[in-house]
């Protein structure tokens, strides 16, 4: 079976009443848990980014807190594991200032993990990877936003 597009999805969708709308979103919310935490956010926390912002920070903190420090191959893992949830996390929220911010907290978290990623290359060059990403992120966002995120940014490097 071929996907429908966008376009004739939105279509289709136009023609449907509220019941079958719910029933569909309830269906959809039901195969995969991505599409169930999209849900999530729409009706519960997209009116409130700086929340949102803050749970997902917390859950951030509690995934570096059970890294396996016992190797910089479990390191490298979870490190990944945890950059490919905060990824689905802006995704979700499709603002640049939300991935901005992540991706910032993200950064300063790896820079004082302990044990230092300094003595892991895999590490250090997908911290830098991470900080270049920043400065394309950071460039589109507005020129005041673009100031605040730039010096912070410039912390990350210099430290």
């Amino acid at each position: 079976m071929k996907a429908a597009t966008v376009v004739q999805i939105k279509k289709e969708l136009q023609h449907r009443n509220p019941t079958e709308l719910l029933e569909l979103c309830l269906r959809l919310s039901k195969f995969k848990k991505e599409n169930k935490e999209l849900l999530t956010y729409l009706l519960f926390e997209a009116h409130d980014e700086s929340g949102y912002l803050e749970t997902v920070k917390a859950e951030l903190d509690e995934q570096f807190s059970l890294i396996n420090t016992n190797s910089y191959f479990y390191i490298k893992k979870s490190v990944r594991k945890i950059l490919r949830t905060l990824k689905k996390y802006a995704r979700y929220s499709g603002k640049k200032e939300t991935e901005v911010e992540l991706l910032m907290y993200f950064c300063q978290k790896l820079k004082d993990f302990t044990p230092s990623i300094a003595r892991n290359t895999t590490l250090v060059n997908l911290y830098e990877r991470q900080l270049i990403y920043l400065d394309k992120k950071i460039a589109a966002l507005h020129e005041d936003l673009q100031y605040d995120y730039g010096q912070l940014l410039n912390d990350l490097r210099r430290g």
